[in-house]
């Protein structure tokens, strides 16, 4: 069977697959990676496959049906996300009619972490959607492939939602791969497929590829949405062989990249195991920058080996700057951390880009200005300062919800008109329009103050490979910091 798997049109660099999706400040864009991962995963079973990335290639719908139409696809697996949720399933529909008009006809197949949240309400949004394949949906879709070429019923697949004449159906749930190193390297299929130039992430050298190394985080942030909503928390790691062997076939196949970025929820997750990828990187001599997230629990020992081992840059969140807020987020690490992580980061010269939040459970404006003084005497090499983004199937969506903290019904509106990311919750105490204002003004704070720009000005002169990623993200971000931007400063 022919299946293609389909990151849909929408706004241009549209950042789907990451884990708050939008058109970011920083003009970062993920690579399709769980979409990837399936498709590579549903090859292997038998079946022909094509990946579309439309916001990345600035496709338009026409072109994408048309070249549906033209690899002959029987199964079409659409990405969706929350704020675009009304966007896919519009696109869905011309796609069926459209093909369907021409006496091609294909099976419409939404994933991703809003359907699975949501599967019933999605799955009702459009009767030209045949299906929702709820969370992690490598084997489902497979599996469901299988099925329909042998004309057998989607029904007999585990995993998914489907439509019953009036009814919704759901076929019992699927447990993630626990053996996630036979899915095919998700590289060797960007590789096909994707252009490299078109995805940025400003924590890694550019160019870089994306993938990751484990599925599912132990850890249970409150807001993460990945492991709430499709990975689950039992962790899944890849063999310390599989996960090398990967980093040598991209460099043996990508010319130009330059870094690797693990994207992990934290790949530290076990220090052993982190180890030994990094020593068996080293034993390779296998010469990569890489970047990774991680938590601020990580020890000096482990941070001086990933660093011998190409480690050049570790996202961190560090949340908040006031110790009841992190306990009430569950984050499950103490103010005192942040600061001996830090230390450590230092001594080792790996840089961080820190990740802060505002308008959480108990926020006030005291404590906003302790978030601020916070990431300014961490001094990390970048920060991200945003209203926190809450989605369907997490903790924060429910807690807010049921305190009449979400502004909106309408999905559409978690994006502004031109698809940066919307301010949909305010505070118990501050306003939504304050909670912006707060994040500009601390972004100008932490950016302008001279002691940073005389930092980043010596960091090129000693390391000429940081000018590339450095000016591509100011030349970004500059008009958002400095002449502001169209986050919405009233609640919806």
């Amino acid at each position: 069977m022919r299946v293609t798997f389909l990151n849909p049109p929408f706004i241009k660099n549209f950042s789907r697959p990451q884990r708050s999706p939008a058109v970011t400040k920083s003009g970062t864009l993920y690579y399709p990676m769980w979409l990837a991962s399936a498709a590579g995963y549903t090859e292997a079973g038998g079946h022909a496959i094509d990946l579309i990335d439309a916001p990345a290639a600035d496709f338009t719908e026409d072109a994408v049906i048309e070249r549906i139409r033209d690899f002959g696809s029987s199964l079409v697996i659409v990405e969706t996300s929350t704020p675009s949720i009304y966007n896919d399933v519009s696109f869905s529909e011309k796609l069926k009619t459209t093909l369907s008009r021409e006496g091609q006809e294909v099976f419409i197949v939404l994933v991703g972490t809003h359907v699975s949240a949501l599967p019933e309400e999605s799955l009702r949004l459009n009767v030209s959607v045949d299906a929702i394949a709820q969370g992690e949906y490598d084997a489902t879709v497979r599996e469901l492939a299988d099925a329909l070429e042998n004309r057998q019923e989607p029904g007999t697949v585990t995993g998914l939602w489907l439509r019953d004449g009036e009814k919704i159906i759901h076929t019992g749930e699927r447990s993630p791969l626990s053996n996630v190193d036979q899915i095919p390297f998700v590289s060797s299929v960007y590789k096909r497929f994707l252009e490299p130039h078109h995805y940025f992430n400003p924590n890694a050298l550019f160019p870089m590829v994306t993938i990751t190394t484990s599925r599912g985080c132990p850890h249970h942030c409150f807001f993460c949405v990945y492991p709430q909503t499709m990975m689950g928390h039992r962790l899944r790691n890849r063999s310390v062989e599989n996960v090398v062997d990967e980093l040598e076939y991209i460099i043996a196949h990508f010319s130009d990249i330059k870094a690797i970025f693990f994207e992990d929820d934290t790949f530290p997750a076990n220090k052993k195991r982190c180890i030994a990828i990094c020593e068996e990187i080293i034993r390779r001599n296998i010469r990569i920058s890489w970047t990774a997230n991680a938590r601020v629990d990580l020890d000096q020992e482990t941070m001086r080996v990933m660093k011998k081992a190409g480690c050049r840059c570790l996202c961190v969140g560090f949340e908040s700057g006031n110790q009841q807020l992190l306990d009430r987020m569950k984050k499950g690490i103490t103010l005192e951390q942040s600061q001996t992580f830090m230390e450590a980061a230092r001594k080792t010269g790996i840089l961080i880009h820190g990740c802060f939040m505002v308008g959480l459970p108990g926020e006030t404006r005291e404590t906003m200005q302790e978030t601020l003084d916070l990431a300014i005497s961490l001094q990390p090499d970048a920060i991200q300062m945003y209203p926190v983004m809450v989605y369907p199937g997490t903790e924060a969506y429910a807690w807010y919800q049921q305190k009449g903290l979400i502004t909106s019904k309408d999905f559409s509106q978690w994006l502004t008109p031109s698809g940066l990311h919307n301010t949909v919750i305010h505070g118990e105490e501050l306003s939504a329009e304050e909670l912006v204002r707060f994040c500009d003004e601390a972004r100008k704070k932490f950016y302008l103050r001279p002691k940073y720009i005389l930092y980043k000005f010596v960091q090129m002169l000693r390391h000429p490979g940081e000018i590339r990623r450095t000016l591509k993200s100011v030349r970004t971000f500059a008009k958002y910091l400095l002449f502001g931007s169209d986050v919405q400063k009233e609640p919806i």
